[in-house]
């Protein structure tokens, strides 16, 4: 955890005003629906303003010469203003909710959208937990600012125009008694905001860490309790949640003065006014119809001044959480194809890698100077020590990750000549880590190729001998599985693997440790099912267990990413080398 805080640490807030903008560029896709909500919100304001300022003539002239009818008449038409404007403003709250989720629906597929098109590398160096929380807890953030929050903004924003119009044309000298507290109030929001934008960006951070260790240990459960390390466990975890309430109450802290400051500033500005206005009244027969308006408006000023500070708290947090989400989406994706990338129509599998070489850091070569090649129908097998270079080379073939310097070709055409998709689909991978979606057994088979019928997703079955044992779940294939395929054992879910490859039916396979986790009968039967579907098909095979690579075409013995020998199995142990020395240690140990 110690990379994590160390990011934590040492990542500054970005421009708050430029995330703030760049969430609110999405209101782009709703421009129609933006204008009938300002529309709204104007009428919204200026029945509640009209509705004020119709106190100044029932004031001065009903009230005070006792008209009755008079007094009835404009409390109807008063009453018909706050009709309109209570109607205008809900549906201007329905209508700018419905912006604030459409705005936060956008943000969530282009999140997901950029998250397809990421290099493997950048999952491998990020932690899950983390790039869950940005989906969950951040985007939650953004979305409960822009439904809760978008339409008070904007009233707020238009409330203190209108009103501040207003009260200049009641009188221009109370209007300067009361902007002489907006400095104020200006220079001590002002200084609040800069002190606690960077706890709220620590904030969302380690909550993507709490998160992150959180998805770790629950993943990862059963190592917990078998090495018995559950009190370790639970004091990392202390350390980390102790870290989020220190880095949250900062952030809270600071955001939780601005309401109360405002409301004792603008209780200032409210006796100020009152002392002046009754002195005008007196000594300079200023109305007491205008008076009373202007003091109903100073409250009406203060009003959005408050509602804008109270909803400081969760903009902060909106920001922070949008610069997270806008991080991954600013994530450069894999370099697109070439100009005259081409696609592979008919693919033979002839593949030849020539003098290859990579590193997945600058300067630590993983790959030194790989030539191999494999013809068509070839199945070629890479033993070696583990770190010797293995899987790296079968994660170049498909382009998971981009060559240093040397060339890959497949049928003659250099991979990086050949469009990813097209590269792709002429080939299948099996992973020695297994993984299952949500879904049927059936619809997780036929991942594989998604148009495929249910009859080959059974042959599929059959051809690898995931059949038999799919055939005793209680609903066969239309079986769930959730949670990974946590109600199947480890060798079953590869078998489900193994099937969905075979569904494929690809030119080149990739098989890394395909049958490491399943027992020594099952692995007999998939080796079985294994060579039918190898047949005709260039393979590729990582094993460490080299009885299952001994009936090879060529075996390429790997050292340091280096080839260091190569041969069939035979030709090998006649070097007396390292693959002897592997042979060796396996079967006469």
């Amino acid at each position: 955890m110690a990379h994590r805080e160390q990011y934590v640490e040492g990542n500054k807030p970005q421009n708050g005003i430029h995330t703030a903008l760049r969430v609110l560029s999405y209101l782009a896709h709703d421009r129609l629906y933006l204008w009938i909500a300002g529309v709204l919100i104007i009428i919204t304001i200026a029945a509640n303003l009209s509705g004020s300022y119709m106190l100044r003539p029932i004031i001065n002239d009903y009230i005070i010469s006792g008209d009755i009818y008079g007094l009835i008449r404009m409390l109807a038409i008063l009453a018909a203003i706050y009709i309109t404007g209570a109607s205008a403003m809900y549906l201007q709250y329905r209508l700018l909710n419905r912006i604030g989720l459409r705005i936060v629906t956008r943000m969530r597929e282009e999140l997901f959208r950029r998250m397809e098109r990421l290099p493997l590398k950048y999952f491998d160096t990020h932690s899950h937990g983390d790039l869950m929380s940005r989906y969950t807890n951040d985007i939650d953030q953004v979305s409960t600012a822009l439904t809760d929050s978008l339409t008070d903004i904007l009233s707020a924003s238009l409330s203190l125009v209108g009103i501040l119009c207003l009260m200049i044309y009641i009188s221009p000298l109370l209007t300067l008694v009361m902007l002489i507290t907006m400095p104020l109030m200006f220079l001590t929001a002002r200084g609040i905001i800069k002190k606690s934008r960077k706890y709220f960006k620590d904030q969302q951070d380690v909550l993507g860490n709490v998160n992150g260790y959180a998805e770790e240990m629950i993943s990862g459960q059963k190592i917990v309790k078998i090495f018995g390390h559950e009190k370790k466990v639970s004091t990392d975890f202390d350390k980390l949640n102790n870290k989020l309430r220190e880095k949250s109450g900062r952030a809270q802290f600071y955001s939780g003065l601005m309401m109360p400051l405002m409301q004792n500033l603008n209780i200032l500005n409210f006796v100020l006014i009152t002392i002046m206005g009754a002195l005008l009244a007196i000594f300079r027969g200023f109305d007491v119809g205008g008076l009373a308006v202007f003091l109903q408006y100073s409250r009406q000023f203060g009003r959005p001044i408050n509602e804008l500070s109270s909803l400081y708290n969760s903009l902060q947090s909106a920001i922070a959480g949008a610069e997270r989400i806008f991080h991954v989406i600013d994530e450069p994706k894999e370099p697109a194809d070439a100009d005259d990338a081409m696609e592979l129509m008919t693919v033979k599998g002839d593949v030849e890698m020539r003098d290859v070489c990579f590193e997945y850091i600058a300067g630590q070569s993983i790959l030194k100077g790989i030539s191999l090649r494999a013809n068509r129908g070839t199945k070629l097998a890479l033993v070696g020590e583990t770190g010797a270079g293995k899987t790296t080379i079968l994660s170049m073939l498909p382009r998971f990750f981009e060559i240093k310097s040397g060339e890959i070709t497949i049928d003659g055409h250099p991979i990086n000549k050949i469009k990813r998709e097209s590269l792709r689909k002429a080939m299948s991978i099996v992973l020695q880590d297994t993984h299952l979606f949500t879904g049927t057994v059936r619809e997780n088979i036929r991942f594989g190729r998604l148009n495929a019928t249910d009859e080959d997703v059974v042959e599929a079955a059959k051809l690898t001998y995931a059949h038999s044992f799919i055939s005793r779940l209680p609903q066969g294939y239309d079986t769930m599985l959730d949670n990974d395929g946590s109600n199947l054992s480890q060798g079953q879910r590869q078998l489900l693997n193994i099937a969905r490859a075979a569904l494929a039916n690809p030119s080149i396979l990739l098989l890394d440790e395909a049958t490491s986790n399943i027992d020594t009968r099952s692995e007999i039967l998939i080796q079985k099912g294994l060579d039918k579907l190898m047949d005709g098909r260039t393979t590729f095979v990582i094993a460490h267990r080299l009885s299952t690579v001994m009936n090879a075409d060529i075996i390429i013995v790997l050292d340091n990413g280096r080839i260091v020998e190569q041969g069939t199995h035979a030709s090998l142990l006649a070097l007396h080398g390292k693959y002897y020395s592997l042979y060796e240690e396996q079967f006469k140990s």
